[in-house]
């Protein structure tokens, strides 16, 4: 549903932006465009809420930046008769991220901030929660609490690809839609009771499911045998970038 979701998000605007885009008289110069950023509620839930700033620096270049906080989403998945979320004792997290935006002159009629744009970026994603837990033992017994600590942290540096629309002058929409890059994965899980070690994997186990059903290819850069044994995984590989941000021009 989420990416039909952003598939008619997409198409949409590319419609609305070939009728509304046609070259015309010359328009006041708008340099600045604060924005809100649609992709992370769609996918990682309402609470990760994140807003940019966008600066035209030439006519065709800008810089932007975009910072707020991120939070895991829920693992509906991990609630069996076996193990059962008790209740999120905290959770924190944030976003940041900056790219250098090139507008190309051949491609656009336009001047910058409107049209196709390419150019490098970085990211930075902290997620952390704290969860309570109701553990029935393997080896039978009454059912134990068992308190986690989860974080993962993203760091990427890639080249990106995308479109800005322009619409009435004021609005804008912007679709990062191709960034491919190098990314630094780095998670972790602590359990804060005296668990037996077949009881310890069996949590790490559904936290892994609970990550891997939340996030978007969670599954080809996390090494889950590392993670389900220690609970603890580290990896560099290929990591990528699409964002749909939604903005006013002043």
């Amino acid at each position: 549903m989420k990416n039909v979701t952003l598939i008619l998000l997409v198409w949409g605007g590319s419609y609305i932006g070939l009728m509304a885009q046609e070259p015309g008289k010359p328009e006041k110069a708008y340099k600045n465009t604060v924005r809100f950023n649609l992709t992370n509620p769609l996918i990682f839930g309402t609470k990760s809420i994140v807003f940019g700033y966008e600066r035209v620096l030439t006519k065709r270049s800008s810089f932007s930046v975009n910072i707020g906080q991120a939070s895991f989403p829920d693992f509906e998945i991990i609630d069996a008769d076996s193990l059962r979320a008790n209740s999120i004792l905290g959770e924190s997290g944030f976003h940041i991220s900056g790219d250098y935006r090139f507008y190309l002159s051949k491609e656009n009629k336009f001047e910058a901030p409107r049209g196709v744009y390419i150019g490098p970026y970085f990211a930075y994603n902290y997620f952390e929660r704290k969860n309570s837990w109701k553990l029935t033992s393997t080896n039978g017994g009454s059912p134990q609490t068992a308190e986690t600590k989860t974080s993962l942290s993203i760091a990427s540096l890639g080249f990106e690809f995308g479109y800005q629309f322009i619409f009435w002058k004021r609005l804008s929409l912007d679709l990062i839609l191709l960034g491919p890059g190098i990314a630094g994965y780095n998670l972790k899980a602590s359990v804060g009771s005296n668990l037996s070690e077949e009881d310890r994997q069996k949590l790490f186990d559904r936290l892994n499911e609970g990550l891997a059903d939340k996030f978007p290819g969670y599954s080809t850069v996390i090494d889950e045998g590392d993670f389900k044994k220690t609970g603890t995984a580290k990896t560099t590989t290929f990591g990528f970038r699409y964002m749909i941000m939604i903005g006013f021009r002043f």
